[in-house]
């Protein structure tokens, strides 16, 4: 327990002043000798002032103090809300706590123990943490504002408008409505989008926005020969179309005439990157791929065309390539959501032509189709539709050979007879004649004068 304030004696004869906690700067010279009833000397002296040093206005300390607790305050306040706040205050006071276990106490903070400086470093110590993590959280961050949505380009091919979050799908319906329509969020728990690209007239991916979305029809009913007689000549040239599309496709070509293929190369295969060589009467190396498959078609629409628009889509050359025969029949009838070619530069070019034979025969496609469409041409988006070509949406088919009228009569040749008054005895013949080449179904052909059954005669 503390001696109470008042004068002491000290070993020098003077007097100094304890104010019940410290001894004072106040000295006072010892008292004469007084009688008995005088009161007691030590007690006659007057109490000196404080002995606490009051500070001048404007110190430095005060400045310190004060004016950095402001100070702050303030810029805590405005520049970090509660969480600048509460970090900014306790590093403050985590200071003035640590001066004041050094000097024992400061007067402007109010400290007037040690232990009042302990339980000040605690609550320094405490808002500091609270304001770091107050910082951290989600919550005190500044949010972004959504990017500006970009309305959709008209078109005549209704182009597709991108953004970085809608799904494939989204981003052609956002190609059929309106300029002003507001766009629909993605909810927060959905898929991450595929990339988006934006759309410009004339692409294949603004086309897409084109194609009807409808479910696989069934595939029953399907043969080849619902699409006619295979590789039939539509164009009329002389030609058949598999030759047309061998000449048009392959390079470095031998050919017996000006029609038929014998040799050639395809340099580059698009299916697969590398060269292939075609020989007549080789391995097959070489087919000529239909790149929207007819069973494909079937199931989408084409099983209620007309037979001359069947007819015309086997044998349009925009839906013909020339292609690595093992490599398109792995292909066999799969569509962009289920096949891609193996050479990924090329599948940007593979996507925008089936998107473009679809267009032109109005085939529909399946919404797993159309996001895959949209996810390739997204990567290449200036990548132009091709153009639909010279060739016909419908063909004139071939004459029909007339069917039996009776049980007993004898079923129809498989290859029309020429008249019987019309004979060629060979080549020299016909070429005399002016009838070469000679296709089957024309008068005077015979298989005496297509010697590689190809069902041409007399070609060279």
């Amino acid at each position: 327990m503390s001696a109470l304030a008042g004068w002491y004696p000290t070993p020098d004869g003077t007097l100094r002043y304890w104010d019940g906690a410290q001894w004072t700067p106040h000295f006072a010279p010892a008292p004469t000798a007084s009688p008995a009833d005088a009161p007691h000397p030590l007690h006659a002296l007057p109490r000196p002032p404080s002995s606490r040093p009051v500070l001048p206005q404007r110190h430095p300390a005060w400045w310190f103090g004060y004016g950095g607790l402001i100070f702050v305050a303030l810029l805590g306040a405005a520049g970090s809300g509660v969480s600048g706040l509460f970090s900014l205050s306790g590093f403050y006071l985590l200071v003035v706590a640590l001066v004041a276990l050094v000097r024992g106490r400061v007067e402007w903070a109010r400290l007037r123990s040690r232990a009042a400086s302990g339980v000040a470093l605690g609550v320094a110590l405490a808002l500091t943490v609270v304001g770091g993590a107050t910082a951290n959280s989600p919550e005190d961050q500044p949010v972004a504002a959504p990017p500006a949505s970009t309305a959709p380009v008209p078109a005549s091919h209704a182009p597709s408008t991108a953004s970085p979050s809608p799904s494939p799908s989204a981003i052609l319906t956002a190609q059929s409505a309106s300029p002003t329509a507001t766009p629909t969020r993605t909810p927060a728990a959905s898929k991450p989008p595929a990339p988006r690209a934006t759309a410009a007239k004339g692409t294949a991916l603004a086309a897409v926005a084109m194609l009807a979305v409808k479910g696989r029809a069934p595939k029953t009913g399907y043969s080849r020969e619902q699409f006619g007689q295979t590789w039939f000549d539509t164009d009329r040239n002389g030609c058949d179309t598999r030759n047309d599309m061998l000449r048009r496709d392959l390079v470095d070509r031998d050919m017996k005439n000006w029609c038929k293929v014998l040799a050639g190369t395809r340099s580059p295969d698009p299916f697969t990157g590398a060269d292939v060589r075609f020989v007549v009467g080789g391995g097959s190396e070489i087919d000529v791929d239909h790149v929207v498959a007819l069973s494909d078609a079937w199931q989408k629409g084409a099983a209620k065309w007309s037979a001359g628009k069947r007819l015309a889509f086997a044998n349009d050359p925009l839906n013909l390539l020339a292609v690595d025969a093992g490599t398109n029949r792995s292909k066999g009838d799969g569509d962009v959501a289920t096949w891609l070619p193996p050479n990924k530069p090329y599948r940007c070019t593979y996507v925008a032509r089936v998107v473009a034979v679809k267009v032109k025969y109005e085939v529909w496609v399946t919404a797993a189709e159309r996001e895959a469409m949209v996810r390739v041409l997204s990567n290449c988006a200036t990548t132009a539709l091709p153009g639909p070509g010279p060739a016909p949406t419908t063909a004139a088919l071939p004459k029909s050979v007339p069917k039996a009228t009776t049980e007993s009569a004898a079923p129809p040749a498989l290859e029309p007879k020429a008249p019987s008054n019309v004979y060629y005895k060979n080549c020299d013949a016909v070429r005399a004649a002016g009838a070469d080449p000679i296709r089957i179904g024309q008068p005077g052909y015979a298989p005496h004068l297509d010697g590689d059954s190809d069902g041409m005669g007399c070609e060279g």
